[in-house]
């Protein structure tokens, strides 16, 4: 009988502290949207697109009307991600590679919304430069980027501007397969006799995994590289820590 008590005590507890660090989840994403709501409200208006939003789109304000990109359909989408399942996706206007845009013309959007998105690239020098082209003059590149040391990356190395300059300029074909290993091992925690099989069904899969990662100072090395090394075109609105990411606004002059 005490041991059953016992039992039905844990469990009690046990429920609560989940109950308790699932009120915080909710509490820290709620915080998380209204800070992105509220620089969507000052910074964007026209006519826009949202690559990559999935299951999490950005609420945009009244006077912004924006167009979903993503590289597959809604139901390839969901092959990709089945832990997705029970997440409405947004339906997806235009089928293109984000990297590249390469079916949008130059100077085409008002704005261009990417957030937990650009770690996703494997050129995001290139990416960036993409998303620059596709934007009018004084139009807006709106990014959400995950600090690496609050996230399942924690165990990862911050790129260099040196591997993100070589990609940049010789492709990532070179680093891809180092991405995907330390992947497995630092993200996935998969055993090292099993890395290379891991490996070749992520690859198989065309799995986005998170290719490169950043701190806010790190990340705002590369835009400084961008704009005075590269001569890209932008000048930075703001950069604005949001619990595990920070929010990166950037103009285009």
């Amino acid at each position: 009988m005490l041991k059953k008590i016992e039992t039905i005590r844990f469990i009690t507890i046990n429920q609560g502290l989940k109950g308790i660090v699932h009120l915080v989840l909710r509490r820290v994403f709620l915080r998380v949207s209204i800070t992105r709501k509220k620089l969507a409200s000052k910074y964007l208006s026209g006519d826009g697109i949202e690559i990559g939003a999935l299951h999490s789109p950005l609420k945009i304000p009244a006077k912004a009307k924006v167009r979903y990109v993503d590289r597959m359909s809604v139901a390839d989408l969901r092959k990709q991600y089945p832990e997705l399942a029970r997440c409405k996706l947004v339906e997806v206007d235009i089928i293109d590679n984000g990297e590249k845009l390469s079916t949008i013309e130059d100077c085409s959007f008002d704005f261009v919304i990417a957030n937990h998105m650009i770690e996703h690239c494997q050129e995001p020098i290139g990416t960036m430069q993409q998303f620059l082209r596709v934007l009018k003059p004084g139009g807006v590149l709106y990014m959400a980027v995950p600090d690496k040391r609050y996230t399942f990356d924690f165990d990862r190395s911050v790129t260099s501007i040196d591997h993100l300059v070589r990609d940049y300029r010789d492709g990532s074909g070179w680093s891809k397969m180092q991405h995907f290993e330390e992947w497995c091992r630092l993200v996935q925690k998969v055993p090292d006799a099993e890395i290379s099989s891991s490996v070749n069904n992520l690859i198989s899969m065309d799995y986005s995994i998170h290719f490169h990662v950043w701190t806010k100072e790190e990340f705002i090395k590369l835009l400084q590289y961008c704009e005075e090394t590269l001569q890209f075109p932008f000048q930075t609105e703001i950069v604005k820590e949001n619990y595990n990411e920070f929010i990166v606004i950037l103009r285009k002059i």
